[in-house]
């Protein structure tokens, strides 16, 4: 999973991941918990998650 240049950092998707596989830190980052189910991707509101 990447997150492009649309990440606004909003926290969406982590507040959605079963796994707490994704930090925000300015931008959102995946962590080695992702199993890239992509259920984050459902959330972003700027579609910036891509697989």
């Amino acid at each position: 999973m990447k997150v492009n240049e649309n990440c606004v950092g909003c926290g969406q998707c982590a507040a959605f991941c079963r796994f707490g596989a994704i930090e925000i830190r300015g931008k959102a980052s995946f962590t080695p918990a992702c199993i890239e189910c992509r259920a984050c991707a459902a959330y972003c509101p700027v579609k910036a998650i891509e697989a």
